[in-house]
């Protein structure tokens, strides 16, 4: 692979909304790999056992993560950008 020009390297910077939308990313796998917390029947929801409507449940929350982590990365890439001057 070529290597890119020595003025066109970029660091890679760790800030608080990346690692915030890491955190968005991690908690739905950390919910669903704590199997104890929701291996159970009850509590019912409109007669649906709870290890069911509490997965389900976590499919909509992690979509809302997601979308959380995708916005804070990309305003964090258009300030970086706009703070490289391009």
């Amino acid at each position: 692979m070529s290597e890119p020009p020595a003025g066109d390297r970029r660091t890679p910077v760790v800030t608080l909304p990346l690692i915030v939308a890491g955190v968005c990313l991690a908690l739905p796998f950390g919910a669903m790999l704590w199997v104890g917390s929701y291996a159970r029947l009850t509590p019912e929801f409109i007669g649906i056992p709870f290890f069911y409507w509490y997965q389900m449940l976590w499919v909509l929350i992690s979509t809302a993560l997601t979308t959380v982590a995708y916005v804070l990365v990309r305003r964090n890439e258009r300030a970086r950008k706009a703070g490289e001057g391009r």
